[in-house]
């Protein structure tokens, strides 16, 4: 296991050297994404002014506040609880996250499915994952909301919030067919029959 620290925007051949249980802690960058902005964007056909290629996005619908364009609050929100939703039911948007927007990272909770594994595998992405109930935390990790965009969709517009030491992440799924996910998932079927065979009441 190893420790990275990442300053978006990140290059193939550094996701490429993440492997399943390291440990990852973002610098600079972070987009905020979810259902709405996903469906917006790649159902509807909208498109986004702000640029994705190479970063890291996370699952959130944040609480902000609108205030005052300012130096500390160059988009008019500050954050004020930024908390991760679960990734899996936003699977079927992984492959055209990193083909049409090039996003290399997706920060989350609860892992995501095969589909997933197999856009990483060939696009060079990973999957960071984050405790869930951690929103105080994660949100002492964002400096500020720096621009938003699809915003009638808020909170679930598309965020860029800038970012200082977020993390320790863990790699939860790698570019090379590994997933921590699929690992519980299988262990917790093997228990589960060997109980069951125990019993006499195997499948």
């Amino acid at each position: 296991m190893a420790h990275h620290v990442l300053k978006t925007p990140v290059t193939e051949d550094q996701i490429r050297a993440l492997r399943v249980a390291d440990t990852v802690t973002l610098e600079e960058t972070l987009f905020g994404i979810r259902d709405a902005t996903l469906i917006a964007m790649f159902d509807q056909g909208r498109r986004t002014s702000l640029y994705l290629s190479g970063h890291a996005v996370i699952h959130t619908a944040p609480n902000v506040r609108k205030v005052e364009v300012c130096p500390e609050s160059p988009a008019g929100y500050e954050p004020i609880c930024i908390g991760t939703t679960t990734s899996m039911r936003m699977e079927r948007f992984t492959r055209d996250l990193m083909q049409r927007e090039g996003v290399r990272l997706i920060v989350g909770k609860g892992g995501m499915g095969e589909e997933t594994l197999k856009a990483f595998s060939e696009m060079g992405g990973a999957y960071l994952a984050i405790v869930g109930g951690a929103a105080a935390l994660e949100t002492t990790w964002i400096e500020a909301i720096d621009a938003v965009d699809l915003d009638d969709l808020n909170p679930e517009s598309l965020w860029r919030f800038r970012i200082k030491g977020f993390g320790p992440l863990l790699v939860g799924m790698d570019s090379h067919g590994g997933s921590l996910f699929a690992r519980v998932q299988n262990d917790v079927k093997n228990r589960r029959d060997a109980v069951l065979a125990s019993l006499d009441l195997a499948d």
